[in-house]
């Protein structure tokens, strides 16, 4: 693999140079977890298909829906791309980060900074437009991660979203931004 340079909004809590991340097979995200915590109750509601009962899917439900599908066909059908449940994601260009940094900040999620990555790991950029709300139809989860995976074509131009894993390093911070964040982190800044 060789070292490339990406860029990242900061959106967790603030990084600083020199910071380094590894997601890898054992180290996960926090996407990971929480996908993990709603893992049983998807399998249940799976299992439960035939039912005509009506299923009701809160976001994070909804979000373990496309996730768990997206690692199953990730898995079988592209295992060179990083896991959307290890990994970071990034921007290959500035322009294209300080855009992402906007929509955050438009959408009132906490935003600390974009910073310039090293990345000494595996790629994968496709059209943010493929990703889809999960359902309780696996069939239907199956093929929308598909798409996603083999980046399918959309209409208009394409909301890059790339993933990337193995060891990276904060190397710059780029700006700070200090958006929509709680109280507790603005006392803390």
């Amino acid at each position: 693999m060789t070292q490339r340079f990406a860029f990242h909004v900061v959106t967790d809590k603030p990084m600083h140079v020199g910071q380094q991340i590894v997601f890898d097979e054992v180290n996960r995200s926090g996407v990971w977890r929480r996908v993990q915590e709603r893992a049983p109750e998807v399998a249940r509601i799976y299992a439960d298909a035939a039912s005509d009962r009506p299923v009701e899917l809160d976001h994070h439900l909804a979000v373990a829906f496309r996730e768990l599908a997206m690692e199953d066909v990730r898995a079988e059908g592209f295992p060179d791309y990083p896991s959307r449940l290890s990994s970071l994601y990034v921007s290959e260009t500035l322009a294209d980060a300080e855009g992402w940094c906007s929509l955050f900040v438009d959408w009132g999620r906490p935003t600390y900074q974009i910073v310039r990555l090293t990345i000494d790991g595996r790629w994968f950029s496709g059209d943010a437009r493929n990703c889809f709300a999960g359902t309780a139809d696996r069939a239907t989860n199956l093929d929308l991660a598909r798409r996603y995976w083999s980046k399918a074509e959309n209409d208009g131009e394409p909301i890059l979203e790339t993933l990337v894993d193995g060891r990276i390093e904060v190397v710059e911070i780029i700006r700070t931004v200090n958006a929509n964040l709680p109280p507790s982190a603005s006392e803390e800044q």
